[in-house]
């Protein structure tokens, strides 16, 4: 029985090592390495898919640089007061007519053809080990049912589907690992346009948290952080409960857009877009990185 006394001692040390409590400041956070898991794999897959999908237009010939060309952008550049606004909007106008709402894109939105199934499928064949799907990007329309977003969101109207759920299932099937982007900020949002405070405590989080504990994905990207600082958005908050309490504290990754000041600083991978590091001076990237194209 004395035998058995040491190995025990040290399964014990071993498991309360692994099960460190992260604390809500970017010095806990950011020393909680990214998961081995992601270091190895080498491609995944990003989609951009929501009502902007209607429309699916932006100017691409257009000298207007390369930030403005971006088609899920569609429903701001319509209102935008900007050269790229007003290709848009002519754009807009001409195809759809002046009294045509961003809003009215939503029942056209209908996926009618899609086979999640087949997504995965095909990704898997390419290559990919890894799917990342914008589960609500800056509008607001949310590709899940969440109670948040009444009304504007993928199972109220248009599709009717659960297009987080039906993707996730089909992509966890085929062996591969899932995440989400959520977009942080919402342009049209009257409660994060009066009351940022509440828009964070009773929209953003509890959002972001059903999203987890819903389709528990392995990669959360987040994005339209450069409002507020990190603190404002209460991000280190919620990444403790992310990295404590989340059905998917041990596996998940996280990028570093968390905040106006966290870009290539804080949070986990990095994110390079068109090859710019956000530092500000550096061309060089210490630490695992993911860059998009789009």
């Amino acid at each position: 029985m004395k035998r058995l006394i040491l190995p025990f001692v040290l399964s014990l040390f071993i498991t309360i090592s692994y099960a460190q409590k992260y604390e809500a400041n970017w010095k806990s956070i950011d020393s909680r390495p990214v998961p081995q898991w992601f270091e190895d794999v080498k491609f995944g897959i990003f989609i951009h898919w929501g009502v902007y999908s209607v429309p699916a237009w932006a100017p691409a010939n257009a000298d207007i640089g390369v930030y403005a060309k971006y088609a899920e952008w569609y429903g701001f550049r319509i209102n935008d007061d900007s050269k790229a606004g007003k290709l848009f909007r002519e754009y807009h106008n001409n195809m759809y007519g002046e009294d045509f709402l961003y809003q009215d894109f939503a029942p056209r939105f209908k996926a009618q053809h899609w086979n999640p199934e087949q997504w995965a499928d095909l990704f898997k064949r390419a290559g990919a080990k890894y799917v990342v799907l914008t589960s609500k990007h800056h509008e607001g329309f949310t590709l899940w049912p969440s109670a948040q977003s009444w009304n504007w969101n993928s199972v109220d109207i248009g599709p009717h589907r659960d297009i987080c759920g039906d993707l996730t299932t089909a992509v966890k099937e085929a062996g591969l690992h899932m995440g989400f982007y959520y977009s942080l900020y919402e342009w049209y949002n009257p409660l994060y346009k009066n009351n940022l405070q509440k828009y964070v405590d009773d929209h953003m989080i509890p959002q972001m948290k059903d999203l987890v504990t819903s389709y528990e994905p392995d990669i959360l990207w987040t994005d339209g952080e450069w409002d507020h600082p990190s603190k404002d958005w209460k991000s280190t908050e919620f990444l403790a409960w992310l990295y404590n309490e989340s059905p998917v504290k041990d596996r998940i990754c996280i990028n570093d857009r968390w905040g106006k000041e966290t870009r290539s600083k804080h949070g986990g991978f990095y994110t390079t877009e068109y090859d710019l590091v956000h530092d500000g001076k550096s061309d060089k990237i210490d630490k695992a990185w993911k860059n998009v194209a789009e």
